[in-house]
C-alpha cells in the first residue's frame, strides 16, 4: 500500500466514524433505481432539510464497503422516519439527542444531530438545556460528555450565546413537589412516599434534584423535556417502569398519544427495533389505563 493509499484509507475510516446517520445530499453511490424511487428521493429531501449540504462524503465513504447501508440511511432513517408527519424537526432532534446522549460513546452522531438541531431553529440554550435535562435518568458523565460535543458544535458554527443561570431562592424540595405534581400527578407522589420506609432521602433527591432543580427549569417547554426523556429512557433500554411513568407524564402535559408513539418510532434508527418494540409495549399499556 502506497503513501497515498494509506491516507485515503485512513480517511475513509475518518468518515466512517462520523456516523451511520449523517446521510448525504446529491451523492452518487445509490443504485439508480433507489435513486429515483420515492423513498429515496423523499429521505434525501428531508435530509437537506436537516443538514443542508453536509454529509456527502460519509456515503461516499461506504461506497466500497456498504454501499446499501448509505442508501438504507436515506431511505429508512430520513425517508420512511424523518419524514412522518407526527412530529416537527425540531421535536424529533430532540428525541434524537436524549437517544443518542443516553447511549454515551455516540459523539460523532450526537456532534451531528446537535448541528442539525440549530440548523432546524433549536436555539443554543434549548440544545444545551437538553443535556442538562438528561442528568436525572442516564447521570452527570453522560451529560458532561455531550455538552463538550455541544461545545465543539458550537465553536466550529461560531455560535456564541450567553448561558442562562437558575436563580430561583425558593426551598428546593417545595418547588420541586410542585413540579413533580404538574409533570406526574398524584401518581409521583406516591412513588415518593413509597420509598419513605426504605431510602427517604433517595424520594428526597428525587423531589430536590430531578423535579426542584432540572424540571424547574424554564428554558424548555414541559413538553420539550418529555421528548427529550421517552428518547432517553427508550434508547436506553430495561427501563419500563420509569418509561411507564413519563409516558403518562407526556401526555398529561400536553403530548398527544399520537406524538407519544411517534416519539417511539424515531428512535428505531437510533437504538434499534427490539427496544422500541417493548417502550410501544409499554405505551400500550398506559394508553388502555388511562381515559381518552
Amino acid at each position: 500500500m502506497t503513501k497515498s493509499d494509506r491516507g485515503t484509507a485512513v480517511n475513509r475510516r475518518s468518515l466512517l466514524a462520523a456516523g451511520a446517520l449523517i446521510g448525504a445530499v446529491g451523492v452518487s453511490t445509490a443504485p439508480a433505481a433507489s435513486a429515483a424511487s420515492g423513498r429515496y428521493a423523499r429521505g434525501m429531501a428531508v435530509l437537506r432539510r436537516v443538514s443542508g449540504d453536509r454529509g456527502a462524503e460519509v456515503i461516499e465513504s461506504l461506497s466500497d464497503v456498504a454501499p446499501d447501508l448509505g442508501r438504507y440511511v436515506v431511505e429508512f432513517a430520513y425517508g420512511d422516519v424523518y419524514a412522518r408527519p407526527g412530529l416537527d424537526l425540531r421535536q424529533r432532534q430532540l428525541v434524537t439527542i436524549g437517544a443518542l446522549a443516553a447511549q454515551g460513546d455516540t459523539a460523532p452522531q450526537l456532534r451531528f444531530h446537535l448541528d442539525a438541531a440549530l440548523q432546524v431553529g433549536l436555539s443554543p440554550v434549548e440544545v444545551v438545556e437538553a443535556l442538562i435535562h438528561i442528568v436525572p435518568f442516564m447521570g452527570f458523565p453522560r451529560a458532561l460528555n455531550a455538552v463538550n460535543v455541544a461545545r465543539e458544535v458550537f465553536a466550529d458554527r461560531g455560535t456564541t450565546f450567553r448561558p442562562p443561570v437558575q436563580t430561583d431562592e425558593r426551598d428546593r424540595y417545595e418547588r420541586g413537589v410542585q413540579k413533580l405534581v404538574e409533570v406526574d400527578g398524584q401518581h409521583g407522589l406516591d412513588v415518593i412516599e413509597s420509598l419513605r420506609d426504605i431510602a427517604p432521602d433517595l424520594g428526597r433527591y428525587v423531589v430536590e434534584f430531578a423535579f426542584g432543580d432540572v424540571y424547574h427549569r424554564p428554558w424548555l417547554t414541559a413538553p420539550q423535556r418529555q421528548l427529550v426523556t421517552i428518547g432517553a429512557l427508550t434508547a436506553f433500554g430495561d427501563t419500563a417502569p420509569q418509561l411507564r411513568v413519563h409516558l403518562g407524564a407526556a401526555l398529561r402535559v400536553g403530548l398527544s398519544r399520537g406524538q407519544v408513539v411517534e416519539a417511539l418510532i424515531h428512535v428505531v434508527p437510533y437504538a434499534g427495533f427490539p427496544r422500541v418494540l417493548n417502550a410501544v409495549t409499554v405505551a400500550r399499556d398506559v394508553f388502555e389505563e388511562l381515559p381518552g
